[in-house]
């Protein structure tokens, strides 16, 4: 929560009030896919990202109720990005080739891209718009149907486990 949601706010108290005075800047907020939709097993990142969405969202508007056109927000929400952070995080291998981590620099071209063309909104790849948009049209249980289908409901799971096998290893090594 600190890193991923708490640190949007302590930037934006730092800067926004000379944006204010000035009328200009822009506000980029790093949030992920998992702050649009969730999955199991990392419900305290999927709830620091949701967090980080909710304040640029609220920001947003009330930038926009303030009349404030000169300060621009963007909302940057990439699919997994491949910086070994969720390593082992595996979908339906069908699914896998068209849905492949990111590379970190084709991340920041999409974000930069977003940023200098004042786009509200960046989700990488495209197809994160679609899951996004069927998540708020099509009841729960069918979102449920559709991650199943995906191999996003438990894409986390070998993650988790690596993890947790790693941890024990460690307590092993160290008699814990």
């Amino acid at each position: 929560m600190m890193v991923n949601c708490h640190a949007h706010f302590w930037t934006t108290k730092a800067f926004l009030p000379k944006m204010l005075e000035m009328n200009h800047g822009h506000i980029v907020t790093v949030a992920s896919s998992l702050g649009l939709f969730s999955t199991a097993g990392v419900e305290d990142y999927c709830a620091s990202k949701f967090g980080a969405v909710g304040f640029h969202e609220s920001l947003s508007h009330e930038l926009k109720a303030a009349e404030k056109d000169g300060i621009k927000t963007t909302l940057v929400c990439p699919y997994l990005v491949d910086t070994g952070m969720f390593r082992g995080c595996r979908i339906r291998k069908e699914i896998e080739p068209f849905l492949p981590p990111l590379k970190p620099e084709y991340c920041v071209k999409q974000a930069m891209r977003a940023i200098l063309t004042d786009q509200p909104m960046i989700c990488t790849p495209r197809l994160m718009y679609m899951v996004t948009f069927m998540k708020s049209i099509l009841p729960f249980e069918a979102v449920v149907c559709m991650y199943r289908f995906l191999g996003a409901d438990k894409c986390m799971y070998p993650f988790i486990a690596q993890r947790k096998q790693a941890t024990n290893n460690n307590e092993a090594k160290n008699g814990i």
